[in-house]
């Protein structure tokens, strides 16, 4: 009785089988279906291993908003300046900082570094500072020397020049650096240069949430030569800067777990439905032929 029980339990259960399966002797194997079997699975190995590879990637995506990033800055911005001088002595040359809220440093020292050039005919500036976060300029010149030089050469080479901090990121090509190997040896020594900079904060999110921020600019630069009061010649090198409104933020993603699974799925089931349309069309294009063939005899 229980046996009897059972067997109707099971019969009724695969009523619901969805994926009823066909005996194997009312299936027919076929020379085109098993070349079409051979290249559907190539074909799906493929895919699966781009799509692999593709969740396995990291996928840096950007966007565009108006905000100001880095609010625990204070309101400051870093700084990282390296210029060569190779015809200006290290006593002359002085960095100084002026802005829109009132700064108005001339000689700035702190965390810089004078390197000689060419047996102390020339220097190397070096320096790390900080401005605000309102337009203004830095500048390189001669103003803080204790004595002016007669004939001031500013003619220089730009190793670096970036804003906050470091990005060393493969996925992001931006201008960090946009003045760095900026050569202008072969300009008028007397000649002062002025580099207008456009900052654009810019925000690097990894996987993990941390944010590092930076600042990409544009650049765009004159040379004159510029007279004082006095009828004298003093040349400087300008960096001038305004901040744009518009923050562009880089954010690390990986491919949801959900949509690979997803895509996988897609791809078995759909590559095995049109290899299966596909074969039934040849399979029964060929007993159609073969039938006209048949016919021909008789």
């Amino acid at each position: 009785m229980v046996e009897v029980c059972a067997q109707r339990l099971i019969t009724q259960t695969c009523r619901f089988d969805i994926y009823r399966k066909v005996p194997k002797d009312l299936t027919q194997p076929t020379y085109t279906g098993a070349i079409i079997s051979v290249c559907c699975c190539l074909f799906i190995l493929f895919l699966f291993l781009s799509e692999l590879t593709g969740f396995i990637t990291t996928e840096v995506v950007n966007e565009l908003y108006v905000d100001d990033p880095d609010k625990d800055s204070g309101g400051k911005i870093d700084v990282s300046l390296n210029i060569s001088l190779p015809n200006l002595h290290c006593d002359l040359v002085g960095l100084d900082i002026q802005d829109e809220m009132g700064r108005h440093e001339v000689g700035h020292i702190d965390n810089s570094m004078k390197i000689p050039l060419n047996s102390g005919a020339g220097c190397r500036f070096e320096g790390q500072f900080s401005i605000n976060k309102v337009p203004g300029n830095f500048h390189v010149s001669t103003h803080s020397a204790s004595a002016q030089p007669q004939n001031p050469d500013m003619t220089h080479v730009i190793h670096k020049l970036s804003f906050g901090d470091t990005l060393q990121v493969q996925n992001v090509h931006g201008a960090f650096n946009a003045l760095g190997g900026a050569d202008r040896l072969t300009s008028n020594p007397l000649a002062s240069h002025d580099y207008i900079l456009k900052i654009v904060p810019t925000v690097y999110e990894d996987k993990s949430g941390k944010q590092r921020y930076s600042y990409q600019y544009t650049v765009a630069n004159k040379e004159y030569v510029a007279y004082s009061h006095t009828g004298r010649i003093i040349p400087a090198i300008w960096f001038r800067y305004d901040l744009s409104p518009i923050t562009v933020k880089y954010t690390e993603r990986r491919q949801p777990l959900y949509r690979f699974i997803t895509t996988i799925c897609a791809i078995i089931g759909g590559t095995f439905t049109v290899a299966g349309i596909l074969d039934s069309c040849i399979f029964t294009a060929s007993e159609a032929w073969k039938k006209i063939q048949l016919g021909k005899m008789h």
